[in-house]
């Protein structure tokens, strides 16, 4: 039976009231399972740091459920048992008055129980982060450095990570994806990223949520996922344009190009039983899915817009 770090039901958090009211998660159903590295993607405003703060218990749900390894976090005791087990870095990197050196001597007076002064050392040599220069003078990509390395020595059972990747180059990204992979997923601790940078996250997530206006479109392992979507060009007469299978249709000169969900293999060969010739088929890129599920979305949205009664 697969266990949970986190975990939603039909959770909605709502920011205003009456008609300026503006729902910032709706109805999340979220399985982060236990040991895994989930990516939480979606573009910006989609919802993915309020459901953060949620699970961190620095926001409380309107309505609907939020467990971390089975505990609300917006209920005390049960919040601070949850922020002992978790290791958090914010969209905001900030963490002002303090050096590296100072931020990492205060937080190892919280986690004693848990923080590795080597690991710590060893990130600090492989991330290359100065120890000693202030909050003010530290460039953006050294801010998030100080923010990881910090959430990571903690050595916690799931680490929260909402835009990990800010101001890194090319270098210090490839190695902290390293450092994730390699470093905290041992034992069974989770890491559960949130981004907008799909190829980032699929080099090592293997579970994978797209959101987008507050819910999910779709969740899973990463391979099923890729497993599901094809694209295929197809020729033929009386060729279908809609089906459960289908996720977009465009019509070409000689052929259409289908976008596939569902058994698209099974949606192929029956086309084929029915006379129709597969010019070509190929597998989507996550980037390519999530790009065709969010249209999909914003297709639907634009559908129920209510503009009123003319005059």
């Amino acid at each position: 039976m697969t266990s949970y770090a986190i975990q939603t039901s039909a959770l909605v958090k709502t920011y205003g009231i009456g008609s300026k009211a503006t729902r910032a998660v709706d109805g999340l159903n979220l399985n982060v399972p236990e040991g895994s590295i989930y990516g939480l993607l979606g573009r910006n405003s989609a919802g993915k740091t309020t459901t953060i703060r949620m699970a961190m218990g620095l926001a409380h749900p309107t309505s609907g459920d939020i467990k971390v390894f089975g505990l609300n976090p917006a209920r005390d005791p049960e919040r601070i048992a949850v922020l002992r087990q978790v290791g958090f870095v914010p969209e905001d990197k900030a963490f002002l008055g303090y050096t590296p050196r100072k931020l990492f001597e205060f937080n190892r007076s919280f986690y004693v129980a848990t923080w590795s002064d080597a690991l710590a050392r060893k990130l600090i040599t492989r991330l290359e982060l100065p120890l000693d220069k202030s909050y003010a003078t530290l460039s953006l990509g050294n801010k998030t450095k100080a923010s990881l390395i910090n959430a990571i020595a903690q050595r916690s059972r799931l680490l929260i990570l909402d835009e990990p990747t800010t101001g890194l180059d090319p270098v210090v990204l490839d190695e902290l994806l390293r450092i994730l992979v390699e470093d905290c997923t041992a034992d069974g601790h989770t890491v559960f990223l949130s981004s907008h940078q799909l190829n980032e996250i699929e080099q090592i997530a293997d579970y994978i949520g797209i959101m987008d206006r507050g819910k999910i479109l779709l969740e899973g392992p990463l391979d099923d996922i890729r497993s599901r979507f094809l694209r295929a060009t197809v020729t033929g007469e009386n060729l279908p344009t809609t089906s459960p299978s289908i996720l977009s249709t465009r019509r070409e000169r000689h052929a259409t190009q289908y976008i596939l969900q569902q058994s698209p293999q099974a949606f192929l060969a029956e086309l084929q039983s029915q006379g129709a010739t597969i010019a070509d088929s190929t597998p989507l890129s996550l980037n390519e899915i999530f790009l065709e599920l969010c249209r999909k979305d914003e297709r639907r949205e634009e559908s129920t817009v209510d503009f009123g009664a003319r005059r």
